[in-house]
Formats: structure tokens, C-alpha cells, sequence
């Protein structure tokens, strides 16, 4: 990617050599009395205040967002790019008014030499090199500024052509050649401007490139968990591409997904434009294949209700029971958390239709474990060896990791244990839910037991 100093520099270099030129073919213009070499002229001296402009504005548009303007300042490209627009058909129109003078009062034609022929071909020769430098940048650093730049001069090889043509002309015997030639200039100034005016008020309107959208569109589509692309809006300022999108993903992803969704698609949209700015708005929606269960879950969690062991049963597919654990606050009324259960049922009942039986089981929010500290080591050694006791003979073994702390709420145990890769997760289950109820039984100071299934080392 071209650098803002790279943008500035070919600028420069475009100054210098547009003054020179210009300077050149308006004293052999005015030496020789061609109308076609003065127009040209004065068509290089628009082109060096284009230059001018262009080299001032690019040390501007390149600047980050501020707090007056939070799209940047590209925008100042396409403005100077109207202005220069303005001046081109300032220029046109006087050319032609002037060649219409020449033609209808029959001046004479110029004094022939090949001085003018020299200068004109250094002038193309300048000018092609210019414009396909200008042309380069300009497509690397997507400057509207210097593809303007880069068009002008490239008209100018063009111009110099056609007032080549007027002067073979007049030195043929022609004598309106010349102010023909003038007003060929004249009008491919004209259609330079229209062509500049035509793409530089789609900028400043917000048009959106041609195909752009598509691209932006696939890119995001692309994104692993968008669903699909609501609306998508597209506008460029400067080099910078504005994306604006609403984006349909699954309901039933946590937040901290759904930004790393949109992350991705930033990443995408970076990718497919080089730069690019993208505003994602993400839209929950429901999927196909949810389950009744994730069905269930969303409509907790928009609640903000804390629920689990949600069980469903389907009756033959034709009707649907639903059994929730609900916790809620353990200092709540019975009446209010009756209520809450109540509008829950409610929910899942507009879900899934009046007929789905819903029963709610409610039970006090488990509270934060207490601060606490480590029991000494000799509890701890007691704890282990009850442990290891209650599991030998059974396919519960190799009792490790054991800590015991103690809080005021009792003690909190945690211990690992392994079994059989094979065994399943509800036997593995039951097999240590029956060894922690032993120990809660034979020490009643232990308030909770925490354990940790995993298979033999390998």
C-alpha cells in the first residue's frame, strides 16, 4: 500500500513539471500566435492549480476521525475534485468563444517552426510518464484527488495531439486550422469535466462502488454463525470504505460470541476491501434446529432468570411437559416467587402453545461460597482416607487432589477420582453423588462436596 508520503510526493513532483510545461507552451503559444498552443496552455495552468490542490488536499484527506468529523476528512478529495471540475468548464467555455473569434474573423495562421513541435512532444512524453504515475497511486491508495490528477494529464496527451494536428494543418495552407485545433481542446476539456463531474458527485451523493455491495455481502455471509445479511449500506469517503450492516445470528449464542462474530466479519470486510470500516449490528433470531430445550433457555434468559435441569417430555407428539428448576433469591416471598414462576410458565406456554404442561420447581439461588482457608493437614488426611474408603471395592477409584476448607458455612470438600473411559456420564454420576452423601452423613460439618470424574492415566 502506498504511503500518505508516497501520495504527497508524486503531488510534488506534478507541480514542478506541470508549471514548466505550461510555462513552455504559453511563451511559444504567444510567440508564434497559435490559439490551439495558448489554449493548451492555459489547459496545463488549470492542471497545475488542479495539482496544487490536489497536493494540499491529500496532506488533509489521509487524517483519522476526529470529534467534528467522525468519517474522517476523504471527503475533501471529492470536493477539490468539484472545483477543479468548475474550472475546466470555466476554461472550455472561454476557448471556444475565442476560436469562434478566430474562425469567423479569419486570423492568420501561426508562424510555423519546429520549436512548438519539440516543446509538444516533450509535453506528451511528461505527461504520459505523470499520468501513469498519478494513475498507480491513485489506484493503490484509492485517492479520488490523484485519479483526477492522473486523468488530466492524461487528457492533456490528447490535447497535445490535436493542436500538433491544427499546426500540420496551418502549415499546410490550412489557415483555421489552428483555432480548430483550439476548439478540439476545448472540447475535451468539456468531456474531461463531465466525466470528472459524473463520478465525483456519485461520491459525494454516497453511491455505493459497482459491485461493492455483493462483495461486502459475501464476505459477511462468510463469517462462521451469521445466518443471514438483513441490510448492508455502503459509502466511501476518501480511501475508506463505510460499511453499515444488520446481520442475523442465533439467539441462542452468549454475548461473548456474537463480538466474536463480529470481530470475524471486521476481519472479512478488511480482507475483501483493504480498508474498510464496518458498524455490524447483530439481530437474534430463532433457528430450525433449536431444541426445545435451547427454545427454553432463551426465554429464561431473557427474563434473566436462573434456570436448570430442564426436562422435557413429548407424550407421542401430542402434548409436550415441561419440569424447571427455577432458582430465585432465598430472601424472597413466596408470593413474589410464585409470580415469577408464574409469568415463566406463561412464556413457555406462548412458545409452545397453551397446551404444553409446565410444572416449576422453585428453590432458593445458591449463594457465593463464604471466605474460607485451608484445613489443617491432618483434617484434610482424614477426609482422603474416608473418601478412598467409601470408593474402594466399587468402580469409583483413585481418590487424589483432595483439599478441604473451612468456611462459616462448613466445610467445602474437592477431590478427583477416576473410572472407566467407557462408563457413562449418568453412571459416573450416581456412582460419586453416593459417595459424597456418605460423607455428608458420617462428617456433618461438611457442607458441600465437589467432585471431578476423569479416565485412568494413559
Amino acid at each position: 500500500m502506498t504511503s500518505q508520503h508516497d501520495k504527497t510526493s508524486v503531488a510534488a513532483i506534478s507541480i514542478l513539471a506541470s508549471g514548466g510545461m505550461a510555462a513552455a507552451k504559453f511563451v511559444v503559444g504567444i510567440a508564434i500566435g497559435s490559439l490551439a498552443l495558448i489554449s493548451e496552455a492555459l489547459h496545463s495552468s488549470i492542471d497545475l492549480i488542479a495539482t496544487v490542490i490536489t497536493w494540499a488536499v491529500v496532506r488533509v484527506s489521509d487524517k483519522p476521525a476526529d470529534d467534528e468529523h467522525h468519517y474522517g476528512h476523504g471527503k475533501l478529495e471529492s470536493i477539490s475534485a468539484l472545483g477543479v471540475t468548475a474550472l475546466l468548464y470555466v476554461l472550455a467555455g472561454g476557448i471556444l468563444v475565442q476560436s469562434y473569434s478566430h474562425l469567423r474573423e479569419g486570423t492568420p495562421p501561426p508562424t510555423i517552426s519546429a520549436v512548438p513541435f519539440v516543446v509538444l512532444v516533450i509535453d506528451i512524453v511528461v505527461n504520459l510518464w505523470r499520468a501513469r504515475a498519478l494513475h498507480r497511486a491513485a489506484r493503490e491508495t484509492r485517492s479520488e484527488a490523484l485519479a483526477a490528477d492522473a486523468l488530466h494529464f492524461a487528457s492533456d496527451v490528447m490535447g497535445s495531439c490535436a493542436v500538433i494536428v491544427g499546426l500540420i494543418l496551418a502549415a499546410l495552407g490550412f489557415w483555421w486550422g489552428d483555432a480548430a485545433a483550439a476548439a478540439a481542446v476545448a472540447i475535451m476539456i468539456a468531456l474531461l469535466g463531465l466525466r470528472m463531474a459524473s463520478a465525483t458527485v456519485q461520491t459525494l451523493v454516497d453511491r455505493a462502488p459497482e459491485g461493492a455491495l455483493e462483495k461486502a455481502t459475501a464476505a459477511i455471509r462468510s463469517v462462521p454463525g451469521v445466518i443471514d445479511v438483513e441490510r448492508l449500506r455502503i459509502r466511501m469517503v476518501g480511501a475508506t470504505t463505510f460499511i453499515d450492516t444488520i446481520a442475523k445470528v442465533p439467539r441462542t449464542y452468549p454475548i461473548d460470541r456474537v463480538e466474536e462474530i463480529k470481530r470475524k466479519a471486521q476481519a472479512a470486510v478488511d480482507q475483501a476491501f483493504g480498508d474498510a470500516d464496518l458498524t455490524f449490528t447483530p439481530v437474534p433470531v430463532a433457528r430450525d434446529n433449536e431444541t426445545v430445550r435451547d427454545r427454553i433457555m432463551v426465554i429464561a434468559r431473557n427474563s434473566s432468570l436462573a434456570i436448570h435441569h430442564v426436562t422435557v417430555h413429548d407424550l407421542g407428539g401430542t402434548k409436550l411437559i415441561v419440569s424447571i428448576d427455577l432458582e430465585v433469591d432465598a430472601g424472597m416471598r413466596l408470593d413474589a416467587a410464585h409470580d415469577i414462576a408464574n409469568t415463566l410458565e406463561r412464556n413457555i406456554q406462548e412458545e409452545f402453545g397453551e397446551d404444553v404442561e409446565v410444572d416449576v420447581h422453585i428453590e432458593p439461588l445458591e449463594p457465593e461460597l463464604p471466605f474460607g482457608v485451608d484445613a489443617a493437614p491432618e483434617r484434610v488426611q482424614i477426609i482422603a482416607a474416608a473418601l478412598t474408603e467409601y470408593a474402594d471395592g466399587g468402580e469409583i477409584h483413585d481418590i487424589h487432589n483432595v483439599r478441604v476448607r473451612n468456611t462459616d458455612a462448613g466445610e467445602i470438600v474437592n477431590f478427583h477420582c477416576r473410572t472407566a473411559p467407557s462408563m457413562s456420564v449418568i453412571r459416573v454420576h450416581e456412582h460419586v453423588d453416593a459417595i459424597e452423601r456418605r460423607l455428608r452423613r458420617a462428617f456433618p460439618s461438611v457442607k458441600r462436596v465437589i467432585s471431578h470424574a476423569e479416565p485412568p492415566r494413559a
